[in-house]
Order: structure tokens, then C-alpha cells, then sequence
């Protein structure tokens, strides 16, 4: 039987909430010195957490008067790890009730922290905001254009957010925080948790912060994007109704259209040609759909046909958990920068 927290008053009705944040990163250099100097005036406390990093990114938190946590690398390193060390630091010292989450990689918004603190005080049952999230330079490539797109998700009540968000630290500690085995969809677990003890996960009308993929290379959105199909599959294990659509995508576009193309090659070549229209078809659906949010012509072409190119990669991340899984192996994280 799902136990539910009480509902909780608003924060207006005590005093004022204190909001602490939690950056996480590896050799981030000049991203983290942005991200400290639009993050650290706008808290009580900052934890930096750092995986293992080469350059001056710990002397350079420090200098900004973040307190630093360095992980020790004889374990696996994930992002989940990393966000649970920096949860666990908040338990000592001055009382914080809520935490900003932000990977060094990213600048929060200046505005971004009244807004979440004016919702979550007249929504109570709300346990994790997020906002906008931009990517800082959407002309340097197609790839970078595409993750500010898939930042661009639906305002409202939703079953997921990012690691960039805003949470209340009572709601972490009631679930225990992140799952540190998971390499990439650790929050849309954590979120479900949430809600299943009765809480509540909104994405807000409001900007939130500035994300620097920095993905120029082809090479770097295909791990990007086998990283997501990675997670498809391992979250979906955990909760089938997450991602859904986007696992019967891939394994349709990805491993079923294929199949179907090799044996119509062996016995009925007509479906070859087929086959090919249906990824034409789907490419030019897409295509469609960008021009309609703003991309040039060009651009427009190119997002289609990395979307449809996208469901490859995606089912090469699930075979690779699915093989993981049954050789009972620990998942790696999975690196595109």
C-alpha cells in the first residue's frame, strides 16, 4: 500500500524557506566559474561536489566559498552519487529546507529561485520544480540546437524533471535520495518516488538556468543519445510507464524497420524501397515540426534527420543495459564531452 506523507503548509505561514545548492562536475573550468558566481549569491550554502577533476575546479569552488566534497574514484562515478554526497553534507551545519540542484556545466537564472520559492509556498504537495532550461550557444551546432529543443518541454504538473531543479530536502530524505547505480535517468526515478508518496513535480512557466553542451562533434551526440537509450530501458525497468512511447520507437525504427529491410532483400525486394520511404517519411514528419519551432530550412533538415538517426543510437544503449544486465555487470557511465 503507497504510504503519503501529510500535506504540508505553505512556507509563507513559518519563516522564510532556506535554499541551499548542489553543483556537481568534473573538469568544467570556466562553465564552473560561471556557474559558482550565478549560484552562490543566491543561497545560504553551496556544496561542490567533484568527480575526480584534473584542472583548478576544486581551488576554484573553494575561492567562491563553495564547501567541497572530492568523491573518491575507487568507486564507479555517477551523477547520482555525486548529487546523494552533496544531499549528505546539507545534514550537518545550518538548516536548509530546500535544494537546488545544477551540474557545473550550467548558470541559473537570476530570477529562477523566487520563482520556484513563490510556487512551492502555495503548493504544498509540490516536492520538485523546474523551468526553462536554455542552451547558451545554439549557433555553434545542430546538436546543441537540438538539446535547447529538448529542453523546451510542457509547462505544468509532469511525471519528471532534470538534474537541474529545485527540491525539497524533507521529500529527498523520505525517499533516500538518488539511486547511485543508475547511470543516466536518475531523476525521473527519483520523481516517481516522489510521487508515489504522494508528492507532486512541476515545470514552471519561468526561465531557469543555461546549459553549455558543448557538443560539436557527431561522435558526441551519438553517446549522448545511446546514454538516453541506456536509460529508457533501465528506468523503464524500474517504472514501465515512463518512456514508453520512446522504447517502442526505438525498437520499431531501430531494430524492427531494419529486419524487415533485410528480408525483403532476401525475398521480396520491393520492401526495401518501402522501408526506405518510411524513414524518408519520418524524417521529413520532423523536419515539419522544426521549421514550425523557428529553424532555418536548412537546420530543420538536418534535426529531422538526426532525430530519426536518433532511434539507433537509442537501442544500442538499451541492448548495451540489456547486456549489461544479464552478464550481471554494474553499468559505466557513459561520457560525451
Amino acid at each position: 500500500m503507497t504510504t503519503r506523507h501529510p500535506e504540508r503548509k505553505p512556507e509563507s505561514d513559518n519563516a522564510p524557506p532556506r535554499v541551499a545548492a548542489v553543483i556537481i562536475g568534473r573538469n568544467e573550468g570556466a562553465r564552473l566559474v560561471a556557474c559558482l558566481a550565478s549560484v552562490v549569491p543566491l543561497v545560504v550554502r553551496t556544496v561542490y561536489v567533484d568527480s575526480g577533476s584534473t584542472d583548478d575546479s576544486v581551488g576554484e569552488a573553494r575561492r567562491a566559498g563553495a564547501e567541497v566534497i572530492e568523491l573518491d574514484l575507487s568507486r564507479p562515478f555517477t551523477a547520482a552519487r555525486a548529487r546523494n554526497a552533496g544531499l549528505a553534507a546539507l545534514r550537518t551545519g545550518p538548516q536548509v529546507d530546500l535544494v537546488q540542484f545544477i551540474d557545473g556545466d550550467c548558470r541559473l537564472d537570476p530570477g529562477w529561485i523566487g520563482h520556484a520559492l513563490t510556487f512551492l509556498a502555495r503548493t504544498p504537495r509540490a516536492v520538485a520544480v523546474c523551468g526553462r532550461l536554455h542552451e547558451v550557444d545554439v549557433k555553434a551546432s545542430i546538436y546543441n540546437r537540438l538539446c535547447d529543443w529538448e529542453w523546451d518541454t510542457p509547462v505544468g504538473r509532469t511525471d519528471a524533471c532534470g538534474g537541474i531543479a529545485m527540491m525539497r530536502r524533507e521529500g529527498l530524505a523520505e525517499v533516500g535520495g538518488f539511486r547511485e547505480d543508475l547511470i543516466a535517468g536518475e531523476e525521473p526515478d527519483l520523481c516517481q518516488r516522489l510521487i508515489a508518496r504522494g508528492g507532486e513535480v512541476w515545470r514552471l512557466d519561468a526561465d531557469m538556468g543555461f546549459h553549455d553542451a558543448a557538443i560539436y562533434r557527431f561522435g558526441q551526440w551519438w553517446r549522448r543519445n545511446v546514454r538516453a537509450g541506456h536509460a529508457f530501458a533501465e528506468v523503464g525497468r524500474l517504472h514501465p510507464n515512463l518512456y514508453p512511447a520512446a522504447r517502442r520507437r526505438m525498437v520499431f525504427w531501430g531494430l524492427g524497420l531494419p529486419l524487415a529491410a533485410v528480408a525483403g532483400a532476401l525475398w521480396f525486394p520491393p520492401a526495401v524501397l518501402a522501408v526506405g520511404a518510411l524513414y524518408a517519411a519520418s524524417a521529413g514528419r520532423s523536419t515539419l515540426r522544426f521549421r514550425r519551432r523557428g529553424f532555418a530550412p536548412a537546420q530543420a533538415a538536418k534535426a529531422g534527420a538526426l532525430l530519426t538517426l536518433s532511434k539507433f543510437c537509442n537501442l544500442q544503449g538499451a541492448v548495451l543495459y540489456l547486456l549489461r544486465r544479464l552478464r550481471g555487470e554494474a553499468s559505466r557511465i557513459i561520457e560525451y564531452k
